[in-house]
């Protein structure tokens, strides 16, 4: 995952500042989280930027993002400078994770990606998402090239997060692919 400068690796990524929306001072928000609101309960967030910490005033649900008024910026020219900058939380103020079918996708990082047979693929190195829906990006161990594959139930119909794997039914046009590599 892309951590965007943060230096410690218990930080969840939960969003990202866009462009600024209007004159007083709100920005646009991109939430990672299920509920994109939750984004502004979790209190003072850590950013991409160094000694900058934030916190969401109020929001709202505006088409696909999150217009957010952040304490302390109060014109569009504050709300600008924050364009890009990402919003972290430290996982020990999150909730324990209580079942088994439940994780958060920093959990994923660092598993072994089996195929249904056992063989190794390699191991999660992230979980990007460019705005189609959450893919899995696995190190190859053999030949150290990444390969995604889509993070859905279809691909990746188990985790288990206790034993350190995950197995990977790759697509069709995957297998092909990698067919025609060997």
């Amino acid at each position: 995952m892309d951590r965007g400068g943060a230096q410690h690796d218990n930080l969840l990524l939960l969003g990202r500042i866009g462009a600024a929306h209007g004159i007083k001072g709100e920005v646009r928000v991109t939430a990672f989280t299920g509920d994109p609101l939750a984004i502004a309960g979790y209190g003072p967030l850590s950013t991409s930027r160094p000694g900058l910490t934030v916190s969401i005033a109020r929001a709202r649900i505006a088409k696909n993002v999150v217009i957010a008024k952040l304490k302390g910026i109060d014109d569009r020219n504050a709300a600008e400078r924050l364009n890009g900058v990402d919003l972290f939380i430290d996982r020990a103020r999150l909730p324990a994770v209580e079942d088994d079918d439940d994780f958060y996708h920093i959990d994923l990082i660092g598993l072994e990606a089996r195929l249904a047979d056992g063989t190794v693929l390699g191991e999660v190195i992230s979980v990007p998402n460019f705005g189609a829906g959450d893919l899995l990006e696995i190190r190859d161990t053999r030949t150290g090239t990444d390969l995604l594959y889509p993070f859905t139930k279809a691909v990746v119909p188990d985790v288990r997060i206790k034993d350190g794997y995950l197995t990977i039914l790759p697509p069709d046009e995957t297998e092909a692919s990698e067919a025609d590599a060997s």
